[in-house]
């Protein structure tokens, strides 16, 4: 006689039927507005920065498996989204050897070493960026790296403005500039619009969760608003925050990481919620200009504690012991 047995696996049991490779593949879809964009802008050497990054991201990765002996992975595109997000990160003047250290760092630290896809406690771009900024902090200034470019804009980087110079530093930038792209920056975070774009394209495909994109830019916009009327002679408002910086590429593409963001519903909002109002803490208080990297890796850090809270069920249990 067969003994048969049910046979239950982890959840989720439904499968939509997108493999990883199309997820992965709509994600940099979804970034090639603010890629494009950043290419026309900072021209061939920001085309340089992001294929070097996205090679050797993908590159780094199959030297893992090889040494490993485990099945190669780069089929799935998750290096090259991790290549890709990195590089947009990255001012257009980046040394090679800096962005070949930096896609190390996020793709054998950041997410190889914990074990692969889905295993990764912190966003492995993020990881590879923090690493960086703390050892070589020149090369992530934009204000000097693109120094030899000529701009019809203020060639100063508004956030690092807004911390050097003071809330007068404001009247050289307006909130319609800095959405369409009228700042010194990174490669891919510069052009606000075309990140929305990408951004509002992933929550409707379901690749990413509104959840906590709405969050974390409520948590930037409300905590701005409190910092500006309490003191609006030294803090900007919060249209000059959400639109600066890394800001928007955090909200859309950094803060919801799948492996590294949460997957209930409350904990989504507290976790986003979190990471806004940290990053102007770090702006208005701390000692960085921007602060995004910093506070969505916090984020990540506390995710999973966030991700336990539940909401109480209705009625009791019966005891039939």
């Amino acid at each position: 006689m067969i003994n048969r047995k049910l046979t239950v696996s982890h959840a989720p049991f439904w499968h939509d039927g997108d493999s990883l490779f199309q997820m992965n593949l709509n994600i940099m879809l979804a970034a090639l507005p603010a890629v494009i964009f950043g290419i026309l802008h900072f021209g061939g050497p920001a085309v340089g920065v992001l294929a070097l990054s996205i090679a050797s991201a993908m590159l780094w990765e199959l030297l893992f498996n090889v040494v490993s002996k485990d099945p190669i992975s780069i089929g799935d595109l998750e290096a090259a989204v991790i290549g890709l997000i990195f590089g947009m990160m990255l001012p257009a003047t980046t040394p090679w050897w800096v962005v070949v250290t930096g896609t190390f760092v996020a793709v054998v630290v950041g997410k190889m070493i914990y074990g692969g896809i889905g295993t990764n406690p912190f966003n492995p771009a993020l990881t590879g960026m923090a690493i960086l900024m703390l050892s070589w902090p020149v090369f992530f200034d934009a204000d000097a790296a693109l120094v030899s470019y000529e701009f019809d804009y203020p060639a100063l980087a508004p956030l690092a403005a807004l911390k050097y110079q003071g809330i007068a530093a404001l009247d050289q930038f307006a909130v319609s500039d800095l959405l369409m792209g009228k700042q010194v920056g990174a490669i891919g975070s510069t052009f606000g619009l075309g990140i929305i774009l990408g951004g509002i394209y992933l929550i409707l495909r379901g690749y990413i969760r509104w959840e906590i994109s709405v969050s974390f830019i409520a948590g930037i916009i409300l905590t701005a608003f409190i910092f500006h009327m309490g003191n609006p002679d030294k803090y900007a408002p919060a249209m000059f925050h959400l639109f600066s910086g890394y800001t928007l590429l955090g909200a859309f593409f950094l803060a919801t990481e799948n492996s590294s963001s949460p997957v209930n519903t409350i904990p989504m909002f507290i976790y986003g919620f979190m990471g806004g109002v940290m990053i102007i803490l770090m702006r208005n208080v701390g000692v960085y200009a921007d602060g995004t990297v910093l506070a969505i890796l916090l984020i990540n850090l506390v995710n999973p504690l966030v991700d336990t809270i539940r909401p109480k069920a209705l009625g009791k249990g019966v005891n039939n012991a």
